[in-house]
């Protein structure tokens, strides 16, 4: 069963996606990340080349012949395949398709009432699929 957490009140959503797929790929695990556009995905990309340069996270798009062999995907919401299943980041207000054949699903979501809103949605969607939930601060990182 998928777990899911949402990280709320993130002030940069990219920065905490950064750190959060550093220390996932540090202890050796794979992830997809979702965005709603082609932008965001190519912002995130070079983020990751330059958020923290003594410690390389190796990452490609979704349509990189490498995607199979990468640990950290970057891909858009209506992807339906991905090389992986184990952790899945999702930047979007939209529901990510075939969330739960993945381990964990996490949330980012921002401080504004109009990224608020929908995670509002999507909570409630994991909630009547039953998914385990957690809530955490993303500023302090601890539960809420």
């Amino acid at each position: 069963m998928t777990n899911v957490h949402f990280y709320h009140n993130a002030e940069n959503p990219l920065a905490l996606v950064c750190e959060l797929l550093g220390n996932a790929y540090r202890g050796g695990r794979k992830a997809v990340v979702i965005s709603p556009d082609t932008a965001l995905a190519q912002q995130l990309d070079r983020q990751l080349w330059t958020a923290d340069p003594g410690n390389f996270i190796p990452h490609v798009m979704h349509d990189s012949p490498l995607a199979a062999e990468t640990p950290i995907v970057i891909g858009l919401i209506g992807e339906r395949q991905w090389p992986h299943a184990d952790l899945l980041f999702n930047l979007a207000a939209e529901l990510p398709a075939a969330c739960e054949r993945f381990r964990m699903l996490i949330e980012i979501v921002g401080c504004s009432e109009a990224e608020r809103a929908p995670a509002r949605a999507r909570w409630m969607h994991y909630k009547q699929l039953q998914f385990p939930l957690k809530a955490f601060d993303a500023e302090r990182r601890m539960p809420l």
